[in-house]
């Protein structure tokens, strides 16, 4: 018996040190994989479509990996986005705190989770066949299996491998995109909450970590937009559709410009109100910031705060009482920051209104365009003309 455990140690699968991480590393986005196309961009924001085959591999290897049902995670996932950053968000940093959902965000989803209320009323379109009653009823054997298979293949090795394989969706997913996601970073958009995008430290989360992009995007099959960002899981869906097992439904929309000048028509509407996020971005680079500096130039002995930029960039309902002050403040002291947060404001209007038809919209957005050209703001002007020049992307034959 001494010998039999002495020869079986290390399994079926004896390896080198290096061998164990790269087969831990694997298996580790094996599971993202899961999370982030399985149960994310195919099931919770249908931005991509995977065959059937795959979506049957993800749903196994989520139940040996994290013990979770589809219509659960989706749900919680879907009530996230519905109430970003305010009471009900099942796991939000502004909400909670970012200490709790660092540590805590395991048990966060689950609670929610636990809500038929939550389930029943976010997971339309999730399957609810027999292989999802199996996983359900007994939700615990996947882990178990898995348990066993790791001994088997790996022996003493695989307890640490295992490990790590549990904590990769908790702390990766529930912690750190949660938490992280919405509390530190970077912005390239100024989305209706606090989503950050992490470093590149963080590029290998399957493409998770680009969280800004995503809420800017929400549908969007691709979750980076920047030329230096790298979403691995788009990497993943690229390999997958040229192997014909997966279809991209959508993705981020791109500005199109006509090349010459019109006037703001129906169609103009359109494509405002579907690149909205491009437009504000675009909004802060040619008119916010260049007035701002500006204004710093011609304030001689009497610099603008440092914090300028955000409170003039964030949407207000994101911005606490304390830097609601500051900014009223700034505007009084600065009358062309004011006219430009005042214009970026009425601009916000366009596609931040309910019950209110097309024509009165596009009445709107020809009187913002005409304001802005008789404001005698230089920048403004320009963004109006520029404003006027979007167009539809042509529909591909």
């Amino acid at each position: 018996m001494i010998n039999f455990i002495a020869d079986h140690m290390y399994g079926l699968l004896p390896l080198s040190i290096w061998g164990y991480v790269v087969v831990t590393v694997v298996l580790m986005q094996v599971s993202l994989a899961a999370v982030t196309l399985y149960l994310h961009r195919d099931q919770a924001h249908q931005s991509i479509v995977l065959h059937a085959w795959l979506r049957y591999f993800f749903r196994i290897v989520l139940w040996m990996t994290t013990a979770m049902a589809t219509r659960e995670w989706v749900a919680v996932h879907r009530k996230h986005h519905a109430m970003c950053e305010r009471e009900g968000d099942p796991h939000s940093p502004v909400v909670f705190g970012l200490k709790k959902v660092l540590l805590e965000g395991a048990e966060l989803y689950q609670v929610e989770a636990a809500l038929e209320e939550t389930v029943s009323k976010y997971s339309r379109g999730c399957p609810d066949d027999a292989m999802e009653h199996l996983f359900i009823r007994y939700e615990n054997w996947g882990i178990g299996a898995l348990l066993v298979l790791y001994l088997v293949l790996f022996g003493i090795p695989g307890i640490i491998m295992y490990a790590v394989q549990m904590l990769t969706i908790p702390v990766l997913a529930a912690g750190v995109i949660n938490g992280l996601g919405h509390a530190k970073g970077y912005r390239n958009f100024e989305s209706d909450d606090a989503s950050t995008n992490l470093t590149p430290v963080a590029m290998f989360i399957a493409g998770e970590e680009l969280h800004n992009n995503h809420h800017a995007f929400p549908t969007s099959a691709k979750f980076s937009v920047q030329w230096w960002e790298f979403d691995i899981g788009w990497l993943y869906i690229t390999v997958l559709r040229t192997l014909g097992l997966c279809k991209v439904r959508r993705k981020a929309p791109k500005p199109n410009l006509a090349p010459t000048p019109r006037g703001v028509d129906m169609e103009t509407l359109q494509a405002v109100l579907l690149n909205r996020m491009n437009v504000l971005r675009a909004y802060t680079r040619q008119v916010t910031l260049p007035v701002l500096k500006t204004e710093r130039l011609q304030a001689a002995g009497s610099e603008l705060s440092g914090r300028a930029r955000k409170l003039l960039v964030s949407r207000p309902a994101m911005l606490d009482s304390a830097s609601l002050n500051n900014l009223t403040s700034l505007l009084e002291d600065y009358e062309a920051l004011k006219v430009a947060h005042e214009y970026r404001e009425k601009l916000m209007d366009l596609w931040g209104q309910a019950n209110v038809t097309n024509d009165q919209l596009l009445a709107q957005l020809k009187g913002w365009c005409n304001a802005a050209e008789a404001s005698g703001v230089e920048v403004l002007q320009d963004f109006s003309e520029t404003l006027r020049g979007y167009v539809m992307q042509p529909v591909k034959a």
